[in-house]
């Protein structure tokens, strides 16, 4: 069972499409977009993490995992100048990544120009009050190498993706349980894995991503809106004709 924290049943990905996961990490993200049948490229800035996920590709498409016709590679590159060609992508996936970039806005844009008009971003960063408290808590969360470098809000992220060219559509939390923990991590050290209650916590939501009681599902679903440790926000990319609509709107007003 892998930890998700774009909802697939509201981001619908068809076999088929060309879906690129901006910024993939682990490659939790790549991996359920090539099991539901896509043309998936995985992109991150490090190729160690890339290696990874490559081999689990492979034992992916070995054991039959992703259906028929699906593919999936990884490429190493830089946010802010993405080597594809403009609208090459049905589909992205830009989870817990725009935070980690100084020049956001250049990252953004980068999205708008490789993805088809028509097509479908989801995004996910950190939730504000939780990140707030993860920040109070402790200065290493924020300042190691590679770290976030700001704290959006909802109505910001959105403004920015707005500006940059995109349709904003609807928007929830994910991961009520996970803020409890990260909030635990920083009180205790961020790397202070052998701390008894962080030990302690991370068992808790092993199983319950493992086994999904009834219990904590619904635990969560109260808990999101309120401490989510994830926003995730849906965005479009205008058609031709809707652009030239906007464009024409703006320039009357």
């Amino acid at each position: 069972m892998t930890l998700l924290t774009v909802d697939f049943d509201r981001f619908r990905v068809s076999p088929g499409e060309h879906v690129l996961d901006m910024g993939c990490g682990a490659g939790r993200h790549a991996f359920e977009l090539y099991r539901r049948g896509a043309h998936v490229v995985a992109f991150d800035r490090d190729e160690a993490e890339l290696a990874e996920v490559a081999k689990m590709f492979a034992a992916m498409a070995l054991e039959g995992e992703p259906p028929e016709g699906a593919s999936a590679r990884t490429v190493t590159g830089d946010a802010l100048s993405l080597p594809f060609p403009d609208d090459t992508f049905d589909k992205i996936v830009a989870a817990e990544v725009l935070e980690h970039i100084p020049d956001d806005m250049a990252a953004m844009a980068e999205l708008l120009r490789v993805l088809k008009p028509g097509g479908e971003l989801a995004v996910t960063v950190p939730s504000w009050l939780p990140e707030r408290i993860c920040w109070a808590l402790s200065e290493d969360y924020h300042t190691a190498p590679g770290g976030h470098v700001r704290i959006y809000t909802r109505a910001e992220l959105e403004a920015k993706l707005k500006s940059t060219g995109f349709e904003v559509g609807g928007h929830h939390y994910a991961h009520g349980l996970h803020a409890p923990y990260w909030w635990i991590k920083c009180a205790v050290g961020v790397n202070n894995d052998g701390h008894p209650l962080a030990k302690a916590y991370h068992q808790v939501l092993v199983w319950d991503i493992m086994k999904r009681p009834l219990a904590t599902r619904l635990a969560e679903r109260v808990l999101n809106p309120v401490i989510g440790k994830s926003v995730v926000v849906y965005f479009t990319k205008p058609t031709v004709a809707a652009a030239e609509d906007q464009e024409q709107a703006h320039a009357a007003a």
